[in-house]
């Protein structure tokens, strides 16, 4: 059960680490559209994300797939702006009919598919000669969910309470997220091309 805890724990500090900024920044460009009330079908969203790069990560870490890393590192920050880019045709009264949209899940798992290559690279140097990699794996994708989960609540909460004290409306706040991550990926998208 250690080995478990240690690769669990490995998941968590790195979703929960500066070094992880893109992954970070993606999923506040996802999330800072959603309220506590829209929980379920942001639930929905961040899963397809999981489904995507669960899927990536595990085949890309056994060797299954190969891809080249810097394209992968370069396609990472896309994402995060073409997230970000279609924030901004975020209104707030038409967010039920926005979220549902069965293209927005597919693209978001793909983008979760890129995602998890970018992860795997990390976790491929982390298992080094290990017999077997199913368990790791597994508890390495564990703790990246959780530390997932622990942003998007961040994320949630801090806007509530943005909101509350501000009194700013919450297509202005969706605006200015967008806008300031927007600000940060175009620079790792330049230093990647």
């Amino acid at each position: 059960m250690t080995y478990f805890n240690t690769y669990l724990t490995l998941g968590l500090e790195h979703i929960l680490n500066i070094q992880a900024l893109d992954h970070l920044l993606f999923i506040l460009s996802l999330t800072c559209i959603y309220r506590f009330s829209d929980s379920k079908n942001l639930f929905f969203l961040i899963t397809a994300f999981t489904i995507g790069h669960s899927l990536t990560l595990g085949l890309a870490t056994m060797g299954w797939i190969q891809v080249s890393m810097h394209w992968i590192e370069f396609l990472i920050p896309c994402t995060i702006f073409l997230s970000a880019i279609g924030n901004f045709s975020f209104q707030d009264a038409g967010l039920k009919k926005q979220k549902n949209s069965s293209l927005k899940y597919l693209l978001v798992g793909i983008f979760g598919l890129i995602h998890g290559l970018g992860f795997s690279n990390y976790l491929q140097s982390l298992l080094g000669k290990e017999q077997s990699i199913v368990g790791p794996l597994f508890a390495f994708n564990i703790g990246l969910e959780i530390g997932q989960i622990i942003v998007v609540i961040s994320i949630l909460i801090l806007s509530s309470l943005i909101m509350r004290l501000t009194k700013i409306k919450m297509q202005s706040l969706v605006l200015v997220i967008s806008g300031i991550v927007i600000g940060l990926v175009i620079p790792m998208i330049i230093e990647r091309w």
